[in-house]
This record gives structure tokens, C-alpha cells and sequence, in this order.
């Protein structure tokens, strides 16, 4: 699958293409341990490697170039070959609420909210959850402490993978569903999806938990039209209606949007 939207590498890219020797002879030592104990490994490599990690701030110096990224408002999503995307939005007021990127049997929710300028807030969120929920157990992943949390579907039972992501006045949550829940080439592909993600939280005053405003995607052809057309104005006049203040995630539903590749993006509903 080919990733398109990355121009700008990450600094620590070569250290992570000399280290990969050291992670091949790891995993093959240890190929007997448990797939938490190989979500621990990981993640302790990482750190002795100097690696990091996204999503990504939007005035982050590091972050990648997202110039060819899908734009909601609150967050910027990367372009992957054979995604599907669904909005969901609120019954009443159309209001944007969040995503869910579906690929291949996995599923991946994306929402955004603004958090305290001095504490993270998934540590208490995660806590949170974890009481209103006696069998979800946490475990460490690819995003630190993840929380793994069975559901109840149609009288049958799945697990999902719960992380979330500590950023400048603002905490990323990503909900895994299906394969990317456990392991294996999906889990890879949208850990790395999730991680690439750029979060704009914007300035508007937020309580801490408020959701940050999304609005209809806006493509990079679209972007670069409203920058043509409004070259020399102010550029505060930017997107059409777009919401400002917190949300009320009461009463959603969902509009599927579905993207592929022509010469940028395409846009079906």
C-alpha cells in the first residue's frame, strides 16, 4: 500500500533504518512472549532509540507535511489507498463530531478534544473508562498505556483497543476495532495512519473535554482554490459556516464519505 501526504521525514527516520537489524534479532528471540509483552518491547526500543512518535501538533516543527492531507477542522487525515471514511455528524444540528477510517476488516474512530494548557488528560479519561468498565484491562501499546476493552455486538463479543494521545491543549482519542485491535498488518497500517495525524486545535475557548470543531472535508484542491481566490485578502476568511465552539455529542449519526485516488482526492456521498 503506498502512503502519500508524508514530504517532510521525521528526524529520527535514518536512526530508525540503522536500528533495523536490532529489531529483527529482538522479535526473533522473543517470539514466545505475549502480545502485550511485545507492545512493552516496542515501545521501550522506541525510547531508547530516541524514536517519536504523532500524532502531531499543527505548529509542531517536526511535523510531517500534511499539505495533501484531508482537512476536517480539528484534525488533518493522510491519504491512504483503500480507506473509507465516515463523518459523524449530529442528527440535529449537522454538526461534525468525528471520523472513523475503515481499512480492509479494521476500523479506526478519530476524535479531538481540547485539554488543560499544564496537565494531558488521557491518563484521566483512561481511568474513567476503565471504572464505568469492569473487564477492560490496560495494557502498553505503540501509544503508551492502551486500554483493551471487550464490546458486545449483536450478541457477540469483540474487543477494541482504546489510546489516546497527549498534545498542546488538546488529547487525540483513536478507538481500533477489528484486527488493528490485537495485531498484524492492519494494527501496523493504522498505527502508522493514526500516528501521521496533524490536530489543529485551534483557538477558540474550550472547556477541557469539549470536542474540537470538525467541518466538511476539505481537499487539498479545494485548499489551494480558497488560497488562490482569496490571495491578498485577509486569511481569516477562510471556510463557509465553519462551526465554532464546543459540540454536544448527543444524538449522531453518520455520513459516509468514501475516498480514492484520482489525481488527488474524489468525494462520494
Amino acid at each position: 500500500m503506498g502512503w502519500f501526504g508524508f514530504g517532510k521525514k521525521h528526524k529520527s527516520d535514518d536512526e530508525g533504518q540503522d536500528s533495523k537489524s536490532l529489531i529483527t534479532e529482538e522479535s526473533q528471540e522473543n517470539t514466545s512472549e505475549s502480545v502485550e509483552d511485545e507492545q512493552a518491547s516496542d515501545s521501550d526500543l522506541d525510547q531508547e532509540r530516541g524514536i517519536t512518535r504523532g500524532p502531531w501538533d499543527v505548529n509542531d516543527e517536526e511535523v510531517v507535511n500534511y499539505d495533501d492531507y484531508l482537512d476536517i477542522g480539528a484534525v488533518n487525515l493522510p491519504y491512504l489507498q483503500g480507506i473509507e471514511l465516515r463523518i459523524k455528524a449530529n442528527g440535529q444540528s449537522g454538526d461534525i463530531m468525528g471520523a472513523t477510517i475503515s481499512y480492509g476488516q479494521s476500523s479506526l474512530e478519530v476524535e479531538a478534544f481540547a485539554a488543560p494548557k499544564t496537565l494531558g488528560l488521557w491518563d484521566t479519561v483512561r481511568h474513567d473508562l476503565k471504572a464505568g468498565n469492569p473487564k477492560a484491562r490496560e495494557v502498553e501499546g505503540t501509544f503508551g498505556t492502551e486500554l483493551m476493552l471487550p464490546v458486545t455486538v449483536k450478541g457477540k463479543e469483540f474487543t477494541t483497543r482504546i489510546v489516546g494521545v497527549d498534545g498542546p491543549r488538546w488529547m487525540l482519542r483513536g478507538i481500533f476495532s477489528g484486527p488493528a485491535a490485537s495485531k498484524g498488518k492492519e494494527r501496523e497500517t493504522l498505527d502508522t495512519y493514526f500516528s501521521n495525524i496533524v490536530v489543529d486545535r485551534g483557538e477558540e475557548p474550550l472547556a477541557p473535554r469539549d470536542l474540537i470543531p470538525m467541518h466538511q472535508p476539505i481537499t487539498p484542491d479545494q485548499r489551494a482554490a480558497e488560497k488562490e481566490e482569496s490571495e491578498g485578502d485577509d486569511s481569516s476568511a477562510s471556510i463557509p459556516g465553519k462551526p465554532t465552539g464546543p459540540f454536544d455529542s448527543d444524538q449522531q449519526t453518520e455520513v459516509k464519505t468514501t475516498l480514492s485516488r484520482g489525481p488527488m482526492f474524489s468525494e462520494v456521498r
